[in-house]
C-alpha cells in the first residue's frame, strides 16, 4: 500500500512551525528547477542548505551548467529564512563504478535506484556529520521520479546513519506545475534529459 508522504510532510511541518527553534535542513537538489518549488514551500520552516551532490550527470559540462544554474538561483531566490549551497567533487568514476552491469536497465529501473540511493546516501552522512536537524531531496517534484521508493531509501538511510529523514512528494498539490512556473520566473535553464548519460541515449532513442 503506498504511502501518503506529501500528507505526512505536512502533518510534520504543522508541528515544526510549533517548535521554539528553526530546525536546520539539507536539502540535496538534483537541479534549480526542482528546487525552485521545494525551496518556497519550505522556508518558512526551515533554514535550508542546498546539498549539489549529483556525479551521475554527463557530460561534464553539464553537470557545471547545472550547478552554475543552482547557484544563480540562490542569489535570486525569494527566501524568508537562511537558504545556503554547498556543492561536491564531481564523482562521476564513483557513480559509474556503482552502476557497473545496469548500464542497458530501462528508465526508473535498477540503475536508477542506485543512483537515488548513491546521492542520498551522500546527503545523509554530510548531514549527520555537520549537525544538521534533517535531510532530503528535491527529487519527488519530477513526476518522472519513484517517490515511494525514494522515501524508502531515504528512511532506511535515516535509521543507518541516525538523522531524520524529511518525507516528501513535493509534485503533489501542483508542485511540479508550480517549479515550471518558478522556472519561466527566474528564466531558469530547464535540461530535457534526467542526467546521466545513459537516460540520454534513451532519449534519442525516443523511449522516454
Amino acid at each position: 500500500m503506498k504511502k501518503n508522504y506529501a500528507r505526512e510532510l505536512d502533518i510534520l511541518l504543522q508541528s515544526i512551525g510549533k517548535w521554539n527553534f528553526r530546525p536546520k535542513l539539507l536539502l540535496h537538489s538534483c537541479c534549480a528547477p526542482c528546487s525552485s518549488y521545494v525551496i518556497e514551500y519550505l522556508t518558512n520552516f526551515f533554514d535550508i542548505t542546498i546539498f549539489y551532490y549529483n556525479p551521475n550527470i554527463a557530460p561534464y559540462e553539464e553537470y557545471l551548467k547545472r550547478k552554475d544554474e543552482q547557484i544563480a538561483l540562490i542569489k535570486k531566490m525569494e527566501k524568508r529564512n537562511n537558504l545556503n549551497i554547498v556543492y561536491c567533487d564531481y564523482d562521476n568514476d564513483i557513480y559509474e563504478k556503482k552502476i557497473k552491469g545496469l548500464e542497458n536497465e530501462p528508465e526508473k529501473g535498477n540503475r536508477c535506484k542506485v543512483c537515488f540511493r548513491l546521492r542520498l546516501e551522500k546527503t545523509a552522512i554530510t548531514a549527520k556529520r555537520d549537525g544538521f536537524d534533517f535531510f532530503g531531496t528535491t527529487l519527488t517534484v519530477s513526476p518522472y521520479k519513484n517517490a515511494q521508493l525514494i522515501n524508502e531509501i531515504g528512511l532506511e538511510l535515516a535509521k543507518e546513519y541516525d538523522v531524520n529523514y524529511l518525507v516528501s512528494d513535493f509534485k503533489k498539490n501542483n508542485g511540479y506545475k508550480r517549479s515550471i512556473e518558478l522556472s519561466k520566473k527566474y528564466n531558469l535553464y530547464r535540461q530535457d534529459y534526467c542526467g546521466c548519460k545513459y537516460s540520454v541515449r534513451k532519449k534519442d532513442r525516443g523511449e522516454e
